[in-house]
This record gives structure tokens, C-alpha cells and sequence, in this order.
């Protein structure tokens, strides 16, 4: 609440790195691992990688397929690899969650510059 009573809403902007960013806090991924599948979490994509909210990150450098359904506009499913560069555990003392941060490897192009442009959007 402000200080006039009203709730402030603010919007999640794009995060500025490498590759632009933005929140996608309701998109479910599926990662396949043999007849196994894990549903996750994605919290920040960006045309080259993503980071998944999980209690049991993966080691670092592990490589599985990854389904992702991107949200309107793209409205398309993207099958891709992806490979592990950092994990953060659990711990209750953190503010931060736990999960992984994936590196697409094999993301179609069309598809990186969609989730580009879709990302632009959101930092608007």
C-alpha cells in the first residue's frame, strides 16, 4: 500500500544482461530424462537460456531436451536441448530460490528472435 491507501502495481521489467530477459513466473517446462519427466518452473527466459525453479537443480553441465510453451504472441511449443551452467540449492537462510539456470543449445532462430522480440514488449 502507498501512502494514499492504493496499492502500487508494478509491471516486472526485462532484465538487462547479455541477452534481455523477462519474467515468465507461469510458464511450466517439461524436461525429459528417459521415460521420466520434471515440470518446472521457469522464472527469466531469454533467446539463449532460462532459469527453472527446482528443489533438486541438476548438476552443472548435465544435457536433456527441454519443452517450452511460449505465451502470446508466440503461442508455439519449442523442443530444444539445454545444458546446465549454474544451479543454486536449497536453503532456507537464502532469499533466493532454489533451481538452475539452462543454456538453450540447439533453440531455432525464428524462435530466439521471437522470444526477443516478445521480451522488448515486456521491457516497454
Amino acid at each position: 500500500m502507498s501512502e494514499h491507501g492504493k496499492t502500487q502495481q508494478s509491471r516486472p521489467t526485462a532484465d538487462l544482461r547479455r541477452n534481455l530477459r523477462s519474467p515468465l513466473i507461469v510458464l511450466k517446462v517439461k524436461l525429459e530424462e528417459g521415460t521420466r519427466a520434471f515440470f518446472g518452473y521457469a522464472k527469466n527466459i531469454s533467446r539463449s537460456g532460462m532459469f527453472i525453479t527446482s528443489v533438486n537443480p541438476r548438476e552443472p553441465g548435465s544435457r536433456f531436451p527441454v519443452e517450452i510453451p511460449l505465451p502470446d504472441p508466440i503461442c508455439q511449443k519449442v523442443i530444444c536441448s539445454c545444458e546446465v551452467v549454474w544451479r543454486r540449492q536449497y536453503d532456507k537462510k537464502s532469499s533466493h530460490e532454489p533451481g538452475m539456470g539452462l543454456k538453450f543449445l540447439d533453440m531455432p532462430e525464428e524462435l530466439a528472435e521471437a522470444i526477443d522480440s516478445w521480451i522488448r514488449t515486456q521491457a516497454d
